[in-house]
């Protein structure tokens, strides 16, 4: 079967590479030939970094790529989409370009939230139920927790399956705890440079942490300075990040309570248990589903708990080593690429058949 996969960006941006990239060797053993064909290239991500916009004739150029692209759809099985295929656009232009070949829309977050929560009432009007309606016409949505399944279901979409976006175990081994310099432990977070925010809001609670206890805190892939807080911060590289993870002691994702949020994944939770770390989080969205309170980690759900959760962690290496030993089993039977490849490829053949396919 042949797949023309229109991920969001190349291999430096997350969600591609982890919704779909990673797959491509699996996928090619199952019987599935896949042609990739990114929006926004890694070249376009960098400059958005740099930047803070791709700018405009980057953008036209990218769209004119993916057009003519859908204008050769015909040659394919099946379209396997991440997200959507032209952001910003009305449903209907899109529709009319995906029309004769069955599509697969692939969600780890909430992006309908751009539309029909956007500050502009005529972005709300005109595409509030844009995913929506790509959804209902959609031969399968495949949704990363929950949610977004939800939201799919809502919108009338036949057939939802959840599948969660998962680290692949070759890269991944736990490693005995490293406890930093001078036996200090590391508490780790992981992102970036938009999402440090989450971690910022954590100031006062890591403040009174180390009032009490010695630690590290390591930023992977942002910038940030806290008062009273020993911070480092990690550049991030795909290469580097696992060892970069595994050096430390605990890992956390703090996160705020907004309809965005309760669309996330969860991945960073599924990397620091993969690397053998106890976890701390914050009980919102799929995050209650990852972390077993008590079990592999911790669900903190105020600022006093956040300090009293980490303080316990922290001076406790025997209940680190047991909490990240849970961890790593639940990621090995669970969020594993090797686990969750058979079944992505199973319904990918199965909604590139002729017969429309339903739960």
């Amino acid at each position: 079967m042949k797949i023309l996969a229109l991920t969001r960006y190349g291999r430096l941006g997350a969600s591609s590479r982890l919704r779909s990239l990673q797959f491509l060797s699996s996928l090619k053993e199952a019987g599935i030939d896949s042609t990739i064909q990114p929006l926004f290239d890694d070249e376009m991500l960098l400059s958005k970094y740099e930047n803070k916009s791709y700018g405009a004739s980057a953008v036209l150029k990218a769209y004119a790529n993916r057009v003519g692209q859908l204008l050769r759809r015909h040659r394919f099985d099946l379209l396997w989409i991440e997200k959507e295929a032209l952001p910003w656009l009305p449903a209907l232009w899109e529709k009319g370009l995906l029309g004769g070949v069955p599509y697969v829309l692939d969600y780890d977050d909430a992006i309908f939230h751009n539309y029909d929560l956007h500050p502009s009432a005529w972005v709300r009007r005109l595409l509030g139920r844009r995913i929506d309606g790509l959804m209902a016409s959609a031969r399968l949505v495949i949704a990363g927790n929950d949610y977004l399944a939800q939201r799919a279901r809502d919108a009338g979409a036949p057939w939802v399956e959840v599948l969660p976006t998962v680290i692949d175990l070759e890269r991944y081994a736990p490693q005995p705890s490293h406890q930093g310099e001078a036996g200090v432990p590391r508490i780790v977070w992981v992102g970036s440079p938009s999402t440090v925010k989450y971690l910022a809001a954590l100031e006062i609670s890591l403040a009174t942490l180390a009032a009490n206890i010695a630690f590290k805190l390591r930023v992977i892939g942002g910038t940030l300075e806290m008062a009273g807080v020993d911070v480092e911060c990690v550049p991030w590289t795909e290469e580097s990040e696992v060892q970069a993870i595994a050096e430390c002691d605990v890992g956390i994702m703090p996160l705020s309570d907004s309809p965005w949020e309760r669309g996330k994944c969860g991945y960073k939770l599924i990397q620091y248990m993969a690397c053998g770390l106890p976890v701390v989080a914050s009980p919102i969205g799929v995050n209650a589903q990852i972390v077993r309170d008590g079990t592999n980690g911790f669900l903190a759900a105020s600022a006093d708990a956040w300090v009293s959760k980490l303080e316990q962690l922290l001076g406790d290496a025997d209940l680190r080593q047991s909490m990240g030993h849970a961890g790593r089993q639940r990621v090995e039977a669970e969020y594993c690429v090797q686990q969750v490849a058979p079944r992505l490829a199973s319904l990918l053949l199965k909604a590139g058949t002729k017969k429309t396919c339903a739960n």
